[in-house]
């Protein structure tokens, strides 16, 4: 596939640029160009009000992740397009998460205890269970084969939210799917932050655990490294639902998708399909582990 023309059209390469296609990605198209100055990528991408996605905050968080030392350098940015520094590195796999929970729990609490300081402009509130509801409205609305079952999933999502410990406020990612962890061999790095915003560490910690798929045993070592202690039952409870609540989310995030996205390639209603059977299976586990909701 050749470069479209506004690639080439930026102004910021040196010398003339090739880029190739980046794969991955649900809603936005990514790019990894060459010019005299070395690699970059190039990423596409308006405005989703109805995801909450504000392109001007995300490039400012990318900015604030940078000078905190998580995500590379932001580049150029305009509207609906900025260009990071490549780095040089593996995208995690769910294998990956699983096969390091301390490494990544980590991560998240040096993230959350040093991205605060380095965000300007108005804050913004990450809340799990808004989301939910925000996403339920605009699937009720635009007349989604899945509205029908939104009465026993918004009940589902007040019951998680009712189990909910409360925490300190930090700034989280959000949207910690294992394409989103980067390893050079030497350091981690995040991606992607669309989502990002003030809110507790529990979604962060919910949502690594279940889009990586993990055990018992590597969720408890995840926790015990975030935390730096053994967590007690009312913190596995409210995290074992924010599990539920996360793979929730996905799949309504999916569910708004098929009805304003179309990125080549996607199938939005099968995504929707695969979260909701892993909800199934993680509601299983928690009423096993903690009884009914």
């Amino acid at each position: 596939m050749s470069a479209p023309a506004q690639i080439m059209a930026l102004p910021c390469w040196r010398g003339v640029p090739e880029a190739v296609p980046l794969e991955g990605g649900l809603s936005n198209e990514s790019w990894l160009v060459t010019d005299a100055a070395g690699r970059h990528v190039a990423r596409f991408g308006r405005d989703f009000p109805f995801h909450h996605v504000d392109r001007a905050r995300e490039v400012a968080t990318a900015r604030a992740a940078h000078a905190a030392g998580f995500g590379p350098a932001v580049e150029y940015a305009a509207e609906g397009v900025s260009v990071v520094a490549y780095v040089p590195s593996r995208t995690w796999t769910a294998a990956d998460v699983r096969a390091a929970p301390e490494r990544t729990g980590a991560l998240l609490r040096r993230f959350h205890d040093g991205m605060a300081e380095h965000v300007s402009g108005t804050a913004h509130i990450f809340w799990p269970f808004h989301v939910i509801r925000d996403y339920a409205r605009t699937i009720a609305a635009g007349g989604s084969p899945f509205a029908p079952d939104l009465p026993r999933w918004l009940a589902l999502s007040a019951r998680l939210e009712a189990v909910q410990v409360p925490m300190p406020i930090v700034f989280g990612h959000h949207d910690l799917l294992p394409a989103n962890i980067l390893d050079d061999g030497q350091r981690l790095w995040l991606i992607d932050y669309e989502y990002a915003g003030f809110g507790t560490a529990m979604f962060d910690l919910a949502g690594v655990a279940s889009n990586a798929g993990m055990t018992a045993g590597e969720r408890q070592a995840l926790l015990r490294a975030y935390l730096g202690h053994a967590p007690d039952a009312a913190f596995l409870r409210a995290f074992d639902a924010m599990q539920c609540a996360s793979l929730l989310r996905e799949a309504l995030w999916a569910a708004v998708s098929d009805l304003h996205l179309a990125a080549p390639g996607a199938d939005y209603r099968a995504y929707a399909a695969e979260n909701f059977d892993k909800l199934a299976e993680s509601l299983s586990r928690y009423s096993q582990t903690h009884g009914t909701l």
